[in-house]
Parts: C-alpha cells; sequence; structure tokens
C-alpha cells in the first residue's frame, strides 16, 4: 500500500503537468486580475471586458464584446456575457443600463430595440427606454457613468 501512495504521489504531478502543461499552473494563480468567466466577471484587457466588485460593474468599452454601444442609439443584451443587463447609447456621454428580466415574464433573453421600446419577444411587450420608475410599462434603471473608456454600473 506505501509503494502506491508514494508511487501516485510522485508520478501524477509529472503525468498532469505534461498533459496540462503551463496553463494548468497559470489556472491554479490566485491572482483574481486572471478570472475571466461570465459570472465573476473578466479581465479588461483581454476577456469578457467587464469586472465586477460587489454591485458595481466596470465596462470596457474598448472591448469588442461592448462595440455595439460605440455609436448612439447602439444597444446590446449582456445575457450571453453573464450579465443581466441591457445597454442603450443614449448620447455621446450616456449609456443607460436596464434591468433585463422582463416584467411581465422575466424572460432576459429575447428583447429587441423597436424605435425607443424595448421589446420582449417572448410574448410582445414592450417597455420604455425613457422611463426608469420600474412601473409596469418600464424597466428598472441602474446607475451609470462613463468615465474614459469605461462604464460603471451600479445595480
Amino acid at each position: 500500500m506505501k509503494s502506491r501512495r508514494k508511487f501516485l504521489k510522485e508520478v501524477c504531478p509529472s503525468v498532469a503537468f505534461a498533459f496540462f502543461g503551463l496553463s494548468f499552473l497559470e489556472a491554479c494563480s490566485t491572482d483574481e486580475a486572471q478570472i475571466d468567466s461570465p459570472n465573476n466577471g473578466g479581465d479588461n484587457n483581454d476577456g469578457i471586458g467587464f469586472l465586477q466588485e460587489g454591485s458595481v460593474y466596470t465596462i470596457d468599452l474598448t472591448s469588442s464584446n461592448f462595440s455595439a454601444l460605440t455609436t448612439v442609439g447602439g444597444w446590446m443584451n449582456g445575457y450571453s456575457l453573464g450579465l443581466q443587463m441591457l445597454f442603450l447609447r443614449i448620447s455621446s456621454d450616456t449609456i443607460q443600463a436596464y434591468n433585463n428580466a422582463c416584467p411581465h415574464n422575466g424572460t432576459r433573453s429575447l428583447w429587441e430595440l423597436n424605435g425607443e421600446n424595448f421589446r420582449c419577444t417572448d410574448h410582445g411587450n414592450s417597455y420604455s427606454s425613457s422611463d426608469c420608475s420600474g412601473s409596469s410599462g418600464s424597466l428598472n434603471c441602474y446607475n451609470s457613468l462613463i468615465e474614459g473608456n469605461s462604464l460603471i454600473v451600479t445595480t
């Protein structure tokens, strides 16, 4: 029994390193800046394009994932990136962030922008993009601010 345990202890790390290579060691890093997944945010330099710290999201507007927001009127649903928000570029210095859960049925992934209204294509309900009251005819809005190439959103 002892020789088997010794064998596994000596050989397994070498086999794992040979199989996974250097990326295995990097993946084991505890440096939080390396985290890059929809649930934990991403490294602004090479990942999904956003970081989350508690209820504050910092979105890298230079990331290709957010290229739809470069022009006024551009919009996107952050659902595929792990963000529970819709974004709309209202002006050169304002991007509004909305909760992307449809008040009618909670759908998050089926949105289109129709004029100034977000339309949930699940049941066809429309919600004003200019009203942030959270009433039955609008979506809840989050505080957002553009600072340089970053959009800061507080949920």
